[in-house]
């Protein structure tokens, strides 16, 4: 039986699309905090000394966690709801980044930064986008998860240039104060307005046939985690996912996220236009992965997942001839078409973890994601470490253009699941 909103829900926009909207605004939000240690490479040497690789260890472990957080953070969600774990994990971001405003030495960078922000962000990662698009849709999962993806990587883009330009002009730590300041004003929007199921509402999901109820809070959150994490590792469709996604992290966030802006400025660049570049690389991701979004409803997820890796090793072998003082024609080519590509990876992962592990297709995508951020954390610190030894990227560049080949190779090796056989749970 329906439940009492069921049919009124059908006369208006379903309620399902302003949950969305929430979860957008807050992904978006959280995302950007994580934009700022790329910043600081320069800075924190010009303050304290320290080298590229040592900053770029505090963002490799903010990477690693913000990953391995990820699947517990998705089970928790079913423990405790969305709205209580999105609100703890944005107090969490705003006590890390606050805090490091009184730093003086390295671990307390890698504490402030790379432990509490890592934390807090790996709780509100992609695996939350999943959750939300499994519990409120059962229709237009592909668009949804696509344009939550997007805010994903567009939060972490998209605001640079007013964190630049706060560094530039006024230091790292007035810009460490805003993201504190910023991730706390989000924590009363995500309490009232969002909603942990449609059944708190008396709702079916959006394009379900019936009334779903609210499951029961799941025990054990920790253990439920380990325990779909082994036994998706006893599929193949599992390590080929999770392979591939660790080298689509070491592509974008470990590498052009964390090393683009260093980069450019070692050819002369100014740090601001480099950021707005990147900020282009955000705008043009919203288009990318709704895109993305909209093919994988209709396309097979593997074959998308191939052209894009491939298309983004072909980028990357020809971005070293890119690099100048100038903003250039060739190099806002490669901006616009990196942006498309950016995490139009996502929304067909998501949909062959769905396809293969069916309920438990969140957790396993948050195992995945967390391949993805320790391939990104890889890239993060050895990045620094390459430019620290050979005096530049280019190698990074060209290794990170052959290892989305491989990936290109990897997906195209899942099987897809014959009909009729369910997904495993």
């Amino acid at each position: 039986m329906p439940g009492p909103k069921a049919v009124r829900g059908r006369r208006r926009v379903h309620r399902a699309w302003f949950v969305a909207a929430v979860t957008f605004v807050t992904i978006l939000g959280a995302a950007a905090f994580r934009t700022l240690p790329g910043l600081m490479f320069d800075p924190l040497n010009e303050e304290f000394g320290w080298s590229r690789g040592t900053v770029g260890a505090a963002v490799s472990v903010n990477l690693a966690l913000y990953g391995l957080t990820a699947p517990f953070a998705a089970a928790l969600m079913d423990r405790f709801g969305i709205r209580r774990v999105v609100a703890a994990a944005l107090t969490m971001i705003a006590l890390g980044s606050g805090l490091t405003v009184w730093m003086t030495a390295p671990w307390q960078l890698l504490l402030c930064w790379g432990l509490l922000v890592g934390l807090g962000t790996g709780s509100m990662a992609l695996a939350f986008a999943a959750t939300v698009t499994n519990r409120w849709f059962a229709e237009r999962r592909g668009l949804v998860t696509g344009i939550l993806t997007a805010a994903s990587a567009s939060g972490q883009l998209i605001f640079l240039p007013v964190l630049s330009w706060i560094v530039t002009r006024h230091d790292w730590r007035p810009a460490a104060v805003t993201v504190a300041l910023a991730a706390l004003a989000v924590v009363p929007f995500v309490w009232l307005l969002l909603r942990d199921h449609p059944a708190d509402v008396g709702l079916r999901p959006y394009g379900a046939e019936e009334f779903v109820p609210r499951p029961a809070p799941v025990q054990g959150a920790a253990s439920r985690a380990v325990k779909v994490l082994s036994s998706a590792a006893r599929t193949g469709p599992f390590w080929l996912l999770a392979g591939s996604f660790a080298i689509c992290g070491a592509s974008t966030n470990g590498l052009i996220q964390t090393h683009f802006v260093p980069a450019a400025h070692d050819h002369g660049m100014p740090v601001t236009a480099a950021a707005s570049l990147l900020a282009v690389i955000g705008v043009f991701d919203v288009i990318g992965t709704v895109a993305s979004g909209w093919f994988t409803d209709r396309f097979e997820a593997r074959r998308l997942l191939a052209v894009y890796y491939a298309l983004r090793g072909v980028s990357l072998l020809f971005l070293p001839m890119l690099m100048a003082p100038n903003v250039h024609p060739p190099m806002l080519f490669f901006i616009v078409f990196y942006g498309l590509d950016w995490v139009a990876t996502v929304p067909p992962t998501i949909a062959l973890c769905r396809e293969h592990y069916g309920e438990d297709s969140a957790i396993v995508f948050g195992w995945v994601l967390a391949s993805h951020q320790i391939g990104a954390a890889v890239v993060a610190f050895a990045g620094g470490v390459a430019r620290d030894v050979f005096g530049s990227y280019d190698v990074v560049w060209i290794a990170s253009g052959a290892l989305c080949a491989a990936a290109a190779l990897m997906v195209l090796v899942i099987r897809r699941r014959p009909a009729g056989v369910p997904a495993l749970a």
